[in-house]
């Protein structure tokens, strides 16, 4: 055990640290003496101290023994993503909760791994042949599709969201043809300025639609990114003031615990989703520069490993790792300085939130484990269950 956790990056674990503190320091500043969240901060040390353990135990689990039984996480993901639909309990206008001993998971949280060890194990059997449309891509994002509509369902625009990048990131770097990224990528973005311009123009027939099929939710995420002046004060209420807030804390902040707009409680979720709120108006831009260049130590460290791999397994999964922790992060923050609409995904490891930070070390977790057990030469990936036999099956 020893010998393996002297493999581990400890450049990546003096990150998750540093992540650590600036967490429970923010948290500490935005919900010390309120009495609904007094505590939370302490809260959120024992969830760092269990997500720690996770951590270490998923560096000790060779990683491939993961790939191996992927098929079985992912459908026991996908399971949990059909529970919730149907007995899941609403928070911030998404119905993706189940309270399980107590404890509220989000299952659309945890499939995101169970996503990335799936995808990763179905791209390693194409043996590096060369993916086709039809008979590889289109498969393969079936994989991803089916729980992203599930989630679409329960309203989660958030995490259904980086299932989408996930999937992308990963056939990437699955050898597709350039011809058919660049095709998909027009493709893409074509769509996403259609279907933003679309929104803008008929915004009054659409808002129509949504609200007579329950989607009030996307309307109120939606309205205040494009179309503002046609917004509800109450759907621009969180994201007007975060802006002003973090306009406030111009270079330097204006010090901890003093923050105006946090301390007065004008920015809703300051423990949670809006906790980047609380640095940059406390610590101002210096303050949110740090959070980045720690984000890209430890992101640029993860890359390292899996260019170091010789396994083909491994920088699978740390690609996949990488896009989720990429998205989430210019989500969350993209969201507060308007350039991304409000989803209420979290900002990995700083966020409120056990099943989050939970996911996100098992993730760094998996990552160590490439580190720990690749091995000098690349193994031929033979891993073939029963179950498994039509998989991603090339031939």
């Amino acid at each position: 055990m020893l010998r393996k956790l002297k493999k581990i990056d400890f450049i990546i674990v003096v990150a998750l640290f540093a992540l650590m503190a600036i967490s429970i320091l923010s948290i500490y500043s935005v919900t010390n003496g309120r009495a609904t969240y007094d505590g939370h901060h302490l809260t959120m040390l024992k969830y760092y101290a269990v997500s720690f353990v996770a951590f270490i135990v998923l560096v000790m689990i060779d990683y491939r023994l993961l790939i191996k039984y992927s098929l079985y996480i992912y459908l026991f993901g996908l399971s949990l993503l059909g529970v919730v639909s149907f007995f899941g309990k609403s928070k911030n206008g998404a119905s993706g909760w189940l309270d399980v001993g107590g404890l509220s998971l989000q299952p659309a949280e945890l499939f995101k791994l169970c996503l990335i060890l799936f995808l990763s194990y179905v791209l390693v059997r194409k043996n590096k042949n060369q993916l086709t449309f039809w008979r590889d891509v289109v498969p393969v994002g079936m994989i991803a599709f089916i729980p992203f509509v599930l989630v679409i369902l329960q309203n989660d625009l958030g995490n259904s969201g980086s299932y989408v990048i996930i999937l992308l990131g990963l056939i990437w770097i699955g050898n597709i043809k350039f011809s058919h990224a660049m095709i998909a990528m027009v493709i893409m973005i074509g769509a996403i300025i259609g279907g933003i311009q679309g929104y803008i123009h008929f915004h009054d027939n659409i808002k129509t639609s949504l609200e007579s099929i329950g989607k009030d939710h996307w309307i109120e995420r939606l309205d205040p990114w494009l179309v503002p002046e046609k917004a509800t004060a109450k759907a621009l209420y969180h994201t007007d003031n975060a802006k002003r807030a973090i306009g406030s804390g111009g270079m330097s902040g204006e010090g901890y615990m003093k923050g105006t707009s946090v301390q007065s409680e004008r920015v809703p979720y300051t423990y949670s989703d809006s906790i980047f709120v609380q640095i940059a108006e406390e610590f101002g831009f210096i303050g949110a520069s740090v959070l980045l260049l720690v984000y890209f130590i430890m992101i640029h460290r993860m890359i390292l490993i899996a260019l170091e791999c010789k396994d083909r397994a491994g920088p699978y999964l740390i690609v996949g790792v990488v896009a989720m922790m990429l998205y989430q992060i210019f989500e969350n923050i993209g969201a507060f300085i308007g350039i991304m609409p409000l989803t209420g995904i979290t900002l990995p490891f700083i966020s409120f939130g056990g099943t989050s930070l939970l996911i996100n070390m098992a993730s760094i977790g998996i990552v160590m484990s490439v580190r720990v057990h690749s091995q000098d030469e690349e193994d031929e990936f033979v891993v073939q269950p029963a179950n498994y036999s039509s998989v991603g099956n090339p031939n």
